[in-house]
């Protein structure tokens, strides 16, 4: 699968399509990055578009054009539908690939595309339609004869309309905003005098994030695992799934950390999963990449909760789990190739983590960390993977998500990627800016994390058991020893810091010391 397949010779519907050689990544960051390799790779050009406050950004400099689309906030750049497809015009783009986030599950967005001629990468803009709301894809999911969590038959009107369903189902319940995801418009309630605020705090979450206030309401699975298949399907009616990926340590509904395979899935699950994701799929006139999303309970019983209709932020792990290239897989499906393999061909190899990097201070509430990357230094070695946007002298933005990279492990067994993603993390050093790097270090050192025993309520407990200060300090702590800790911690830190991007020394160099004491070195 080095590249993509030949075009049929007997076109199906939508399939007659041109092929792509000019593509549009409408994104920005390390996904812009990740999708403009892959045009790479299969000798296509590729064109970045960049907001004011990217003019500088690693994916515009990796890409064979670049356009500027607009000043630094999203609304009036990356998300702008009239200007992104203006920029297409002007570059005589082919096809449009929104990677994740932003316009990628925007069915206007799509219909437009199609309106002009471009080739859209991902599903058509009626399936963004149908599965972009939350309640329309639970309902093609019944019609598929696949288990939901259950709930309102789709959006509620009211707290009051909501209050009847927790009634009927029993508390805890979840209101879950009936378009778009992202954890955002999400709110657990956990009792009948919460329900109100809740209701208001998702619906208005809700309106700000997707434009689109309306809510439904689902019954509370108890400690469950977050399970999601990765698919692929192309125009003619033919699908695979791609095993699953483990998605539960998450924060405030927005996951930080994904593995393949799930260690709690086993082959028996994993088909019967994989087939249930592939009915709803067929149900819902799928095609192109996408993931069906479940929920797995203590019993290994199931429920769909929904479908991310592009590709996720953890596509990685997956393609480290098969060799698949997602992307290129992606562009294939697109202009209308068949799928090159079956399900037969896919064989899952060894075990891959993957830990999102945010510009964040974990040790601050996660408070967003935006500046100057002063100096940095990326993990690598056997079975480490690094999608990032990150460069010294970049300068973080405000303006947008705080994710600047993936840093993924892959090795023969779970132990193996988690030993390896250890090594990774110590050797990954960015100064000038915060990031979740310390927290993924803890967590890996965790012993439930080791065992796997987790739900998606692990890593709130995690953090909320955390030691407040290092060594027992506390507010009761002796100020002047305090002090000298602090200073000596702080030695230590930038005494490691100088080590770390110092240049190594040519003059105690080990290699010219010896070649000297074997009277090799000639320098004057």
């Amino acid at each position: 699968m080095e590249s993509p397949p030949e075009s049929p010779s007997t076109p199906l519907a939508m399939s007659n399509r041109s092929p792509i050689r000019r593509i549009l990544v409408a994104n920005r960051g390390e996904i812009a990055v990740r999708v403009i390799r892959a045009c790479r790779d299969l000798g296509l050009e590729s064109v970045a578009i960049y907001s004011a406050a990217d003019r500088e950004a690693l994916h515009v400099r990796f890409a064979t054009y670049a356009y500027p689309v607009g000043e630094a906030a999203a609304s009036e750049s990356y998300l702008n539908i009239d200007r992104v497809l203006q920029v297409a015009r002007e570059a005589e783009a082919d096809a449009v690939h929104p990677g994740y986030g932003f316009l990628s599950e925007n069915p206007e967005f799509a219909r437009r595309c199609e309106d002009e001629g471009l080739i859209f990468i991902g599903p058509t803009a009626d399936c963004l339609a149908l599965v972009g709301d939350k309640a329309r894809a639970r309902q093609a999911a019944i019609d598929a004869g696949v288990t939901v969590v259950p709930g309102s038959p789709g959006p509620v009107e009211s707290a009051a309309e909501a209050r009847r369903f927790a009634d009927e189902l029993g508390y805890p319940i979840m209101l879950k905003a009936a378009a778009g995801g992202g954890g955002k418009g999400i709110r657990l309630v956990d009792a009948d005098d919460e329900l109100d605020s809740a209701f208001e705090t998702a619906a208005s979450e809700a309106r700000s994030a997707f434009g689109d206030g309306r809510i439904y309401v689902e019954k509370a699975i108890v400690a469950p695992r977050h399970v999601e298949i990765q698919i692929l399907a192309d125009l003619h009616g033919n699908q695979v799934y791609l095993g699953e990926r483990e998605c539960t340590l998450q924060r405030r509904h927005q996951k930080v950390l994904e593995e393949a395979p799930s260690p709690v899935v086993g082959q028996e699950l994993r088909e019967r999963m994989g087939a249930a994701a592939l009915a709803v799929a067929a149900q819902a006139g799928y095609s192109n990449a996408g993931t069906v999303e479940f929920l797995l309970d203590a019993a290994q019983d199931f429920y769909f909760i929904e479908v991310n209709a592009r590709l996720q932020v953890e596509h990685p792990v997956t393609e480290l789990l098969t060799g698949i290239d997602l992307v290129a897989e992606q562009i294939s499906l697109a202009q209308g190739d068949k799928l090159s393999f079956e399900q037969e061909d896919v064989e899952l190899r060894g075990h891959a983590i993957e830990c999102r990097i945010y510009a964040e201070d974990p040790d601050n509430n996660f408070a967003p960390s935006p500046g100057v990357v002063e100096a940095l230094r990326i993990p690598g070695g056997p079975g480490i993977r690094n999608d990032s946007c990150l460069f010294e002298g970049y300068e973080v933005p405000i303006h947008y998500d705080p994710i600047v990279g993936k840093l993924i492990a892959w090795g023969t067994d779970r132990p193996a990627a988690i030993r390896r993603l250890q090594r990774a993390l110590a050797e990954y050093k960015v100064r000038g800016i915060k990031t979740t790097i310390p927290l993924f270090q803890r967590v890996l050192a965790d012993a439930d994390f080791i065992n796997a025993d987790f739900d998606t309520g692990y890593l709130d407990h995690f953090l909320n058991d955390a030691p407040e200060a290092a060594d027992g300090a506390g507010d009761d702590a002796d100020p002047i020893a305090e002090a000298a800790r602090l200073a000596a911690a702080l030695h230590v830190f930038l005494s490691e810091e100088e080590r770390a991007y110092r240049p190594p020394s040519t003059v105690g160099s080990p290699w010219k010391l010896a070649g000297r004491a074997a009277g090799l070195d000639h320098e004057p």
